[in-house]
């Protein structure tokens, strides 16, 4: 980690943060939909104004500097660079291209994330991911993204969390387009999938910058010892960390996931699992807690939370160890693993402002704690080239709205107020730190 190449960055997501939704031409998404269905979000918040960075994006990039980062992981939202025929929204194209601009003043990477979730609503109306056919919508969206922003990028991100867009959002229902069948997921995930292979493609027929996939990951340790127990683990793990990286790295999907959902099959054509496992440049790859495993008594497994362990305001456990030791698996497990970066590590917690601060002790603390076990993956040979802190700010959780704040800075919703958190200030004098001794 303290290597000169080492990238340290905040990351973003478009409609946590933009707002702007009917501004320049931008087209509705699947979350503009969901988050306007009554029930859907909590207290039915939506992104329509959120953080307003697509009016105060100088602003924000001015704190990415101030802090001391060096990159910026952000999304592009396909519903405003495209409209409803596939034509390029030139307005919307212009809004990044004045953000490049600005990250480039202050000399910060730009690393964009092709799809964060926001599905235009016309491909959803014509079957979204359960359509073969949005892959190749979005292959040709990426093209035009590799083809604009030619040389502008320090990287590429295909997708970001294949498994919360096809299972959350196709099997359990609680993210859009609000699917409610293990079937539509398992589909989903192997359109999802078919999609970032045919992207990275139109991505490198243009652009020479590096393309990599989003996954999250999470740690999962059975609850006991017995047979059944570590079964259920297997098959958690297969459904929550090796069913996008098998895929990738392997060329199958793992065959634990035939017995949790028997009755669910990828629609797999031939040379589908090839355009799948083009190689890769880099993987992010997304951490945040354990899971505690045991049997349900049938063929799935049930999360037994331990009691009197730290959680963050999202009710996850804090687990570093987990991330250590999930890494070092991924180095064991894919022979052909690329290069990795840390593309979302942080934590929720109820922060408020008081006489002009934001205390948040505990983030502080989970962010050490979480690079102290990304260095001791590298010290034990997992090649990590960077990591990007989640969230820049407080945003626009999905389903729980505005309520759950993971920004190293504190938004004020109603005024739009931007105060650095402790952990943020901490980070800056870690960041100062570590370039006084380079």
């Amino acid at each position: 980690m303290h290597g000169r190449g080492f990238v340290f960055g905040a990351a973003t997501a478009a409609y946590q943060i933009e707002g702007a939704a009917h501004a320049d031409g931008r087209v509705p998404s699947i979350w503009d939909t969901f988050s306007a269905t009554p029930g859907k979000t909590h207290l039915g918040n939506t992104g329509d104004v959120a953080c307003d960075h697509y009016h105060r994006y100088e602003q924000d990039v001015a704190l990415l500097a101030d802090l001391g980062f060096d990159a910026y992981r952000f999304s592009i939202a396909w519903p405003r660079v495209m409209d409803a025929n596939g034509r390029l929204n030139q307005r919307g194209i212009a809004f990044y291209q004045r953000l490049l601009d600005r990250l480039d003043a202050h000399g910060i990477g730009a690393w964009a994330t092709l799809y964060h979730w926001d599905l235009p609503q016309h491909l959803q109306d014509r079957g979204g991911w359960l359509n073969r056919d949005t892959a190749y919508r979005f292959a040709d969206y990426a093209e035009a993204m590799g083809r604009i922003f030619k040389g502008r990028m320090a990287g590429w991100m295909t997708l970001n969390e294949p498994f919360c867009s096809a299972y959350i959002g196709h099997s359990e229902g609680r993210h859009a387009p609000g699917l409610t069948d293990v079937r539509y997921g398992v589909e989903a995930m192997h359109h999802l999938l078919l999609g970032h292979g045919l992207a990275t493609i139109a991505l490198r027929a243009h652009d020479e910058a590096p393309v990599g996939l989003v996954a999250n990951v999470c740690a999962v340790t059975p609850a006991s010892d017995s047979a059944a127990d570590r079964i259920a683990t297997e098959r958690a793990a297969a459904s929550a960390n090796h069913w996008p990286l098998d895929a990738l790295f392997l060329g199958r999907y793992p065959a634990p996931l035939r017995d949790l959902w028997p009755d669910a099959h990828a629609p797999v054509r031939d040379g589908d699992m090839a355009a799948i496992g083009v190689p890769l440049d880099f993987l992010g790859i997304n951490y945040y807690f354990r899971q505690v495993i045991a049997s349900d008594g049938a063929h799935g497994f049930v999360v037994k939370p331990l009691p009197g362990v730290e959680r963050t305001q999202m009710g996850w456990e804090v687990y570093p160890d987990g991330f250590r030791d999930l890494l070092l698996e991924f180095r064991q497990r894919y022979p052909k693993l690329p290069p990795i970066y840390i593309t979302e590590n942080g934590m929720a917690s109820d922060d408020a402002v008081q006489a002009g601060r934001v205390h948040d002790a505990q983030r502080a603390r989970y962010f050490n704690s979480h690079l102290a076990a990304v260095d001791a993956a590298m010290r034990h040979g997992v090649d990590v080239r960077g990591y990007f802190a989640w969230s820049l700010m407080d945003n626009f959780e999905w389903s729980y709205g505005y309520e759950k704040r993971f920004g190293l800075v504190h938004v004020d919703y109603r005024t739009q107020a931007r105060t650095p958190k402790d952990s943020a200030l901490a980070f800056k004098q870690f960041l100062e730190a570590r370039r006084a001794a380079a």
